[in-house]
């Protein structure tokens, strides 16, 4: 019975659990900020680009 109460108490794991949601939760921010900021850093790079490649033809 006393190995029961204690399995029950027990509360190792949902400390590791929570751990892994908050990392779920920071990765879907990351992969939402990225995916709304994707194409604003291609046009940006893309820029870069064509600045350093022909720096007369730069805006």
């Amino acid at each position: 019975m006393s190995f029961l109460h204690r399995f029950f108490e027990d509360e190792a794991g949902a400390t590791a659990i929570e751990y892994g949601l908050i990392a779920a939760l920071v990765s879907v921010v990351i992969i939402a900020a990225l995916s709304l900021l994707g194409d604003n850093l291609t046009n940006t790079f893309n820029s870069i680009a064509t600045c350093l490649a022909d720096p007369q033809n730069c805006n």
